[in-house]
């Protein structure tokens, strides 16, 4: 009852923004479903086929900025539609690519969109929500990278497994372009939030404070994705799962992130973002051990992969806003670069999470790496409130004067 209420209270517009974040978490996610499929019908190895979602990590590095640059001037409600119909563009070209090169032209292509629409999109998110419920509001778009995860990157895995795997982008591309049209159709006509030229834009980016939280997103969500990227030999050697358990594993997961993602939003409206934020990163901490120490054990492997996958996303909305609000004046390319230094933190997650289990430590050893960069997630927590505390106390000081 508490879920049909939520959606029927929510705004349409928001709704529109979820169905782009669907879209685009099925592309990003989906092509870790179906790789083996991907690289036979390509005669190419695992590894090889492996490059296609690196390219696209590369591609919402170089576009969150770049996208942001060159539409950002421009009304969000045409930038949005824009961003979607290369989404669209880029997955039908994925899907008819004879090649594996093309095949990397096309991934490079759609992930070009990806920083720039969850950036702009939490603007107007916040722009769009009543007063006080600004997260929330953000965290309705960013749910749909959590129903991507329970429903729509299995039903894509399942299609690839039995059909083609080409057949699943197609369905992507179908999603973006609803995506347009709702976009056209429920979407208010938002004025541009500013002239302000982008190499005027870029001068936000000289604030310690907005480097400081980037890494905070970088390093301390890389924590899940020292988690996530090994979670299927976790399950399968450790908590000793048949191998036909991970897809329901991984719905739980999603099931957790959904939860989560809500969950954050609405702390971080009753709360301080940057609190929210270290809160989260803290339980993340302690959590993440919990997984290494019981995972041995089937029942709380179960249930420590729905709460890790909940505190995971409940962190985005916090930091989403937290970045908005240090940002005034650049808020959409700030809140870009939040999604490059995601993926960043994708990369460097799974990386480091790699190198103990290559030096013989097993697979529980990824969850205290991931714990680590989650420590220093919070770290950098402190550290920033502090530096606002400071400025505050300046600025107090300066007014009495």
């Amino acid at each position: 009852m508490k879920l049909l209420k939520l959606i029927t209270n929510t705004k349409a517009s928001l709704i529109t923004l979820c169905l782009g974040g669907i879209s685009l978490g099925m592309t990003e996610f989906m092509m870790m479903g179906v790789l083996p499929d991907v690289a036979r019908s390509l005669k190419v190895s695992i590894p090889e086929a492996g490059n296609l979602i690196t390219v696209y990590a590369l591609g919402v590095i170089i576009g969150a900025p770049v996208m942001v640059g060159i539409l950002g001037k421009y009304p969000p409600k045409k930038v949005l539609m824009a961003l979607m119909l290369i989404v669209a563009l880029g997955n039908i070209l994925f899907s008819i690519a004879p090649t594996y090169e093309l095949l990397i032209v096309a991934r490079l292509l759609v992930g070009l969109p990806h920083g720039a629409f969850f950036g702009i999109g939490a603007v107007v998110a916040a722009r769009l929500a009543d007063p006080g419920s600004e997260a929330k509001s953000v965290s309705v778009m960013f749910a749909g990278l959590t129903i991507a995860n329970i429903f729509g990157v299995p039903l894509g895995t399942f299609i690839g497994h039995n059909l083609d795997w080409r057949i699943s982008f197609m369905v992507i591309s179908a999603i973006a372009i609803i995506t347009v049209l709702s976009i056209k159709r429920w979407l208010p006509a938002l004025p541009s939030q500013s002239d302000v030229k982008f190499s005027d834009s870029l001068k936000v980016f000289k604030k310690a404070e907005l480097w400081i939280i980037i890494a905070i997103s970088a390093i301390g969500t890389g924590g899940l994705f020292a988690w996530i990227s090994y979670i299927a030999p976790l399950m399968t050697e450790v908590a000793h799962f048949s191998g036909n358990m991970i897809t329901p594993i991984m719905i739980i997961a999603g099931l957790g992130m959904a939860v989560g993602n809500f969950i954050g939003g609405r702390l971080a409206d009753r709360f301080l973002p940057l609190k929210t934020t270290a809160f989260l990163l803290l339980s993340m901490v302690f959590t993440l051990v919990l997984v290494a120490e019981l995972s041995q054990f089937k029942p709380m492997a179960l249930l420590l992969t729905f709460i890790t996958g909940a505190l995971a996303f409940a962190v985005i909305a916090p930091m989403q806003m937290l970045m908005i609000g240090a940002a005034k004046g650049a808020e959409m390319l700030a809140s870009s670069a939040m999604q490059a230094s995601a993926n960043t933190g994708n990369a460097l997650g799974a990386f480091l999470g790699g190198i103990p289990i290559a030096a013989g430590y097993g697979y529980t050893s990824p969850e205290y790496v991931g714990s680590l960069m989650a420590l220093s997630g919070f770290a950098l927590c402190i550290w920033l409130s502090f530096r606002f505390a400071g400025k505050a106390k300046m600025q107090t000081a300066q007014a009495s004067v």
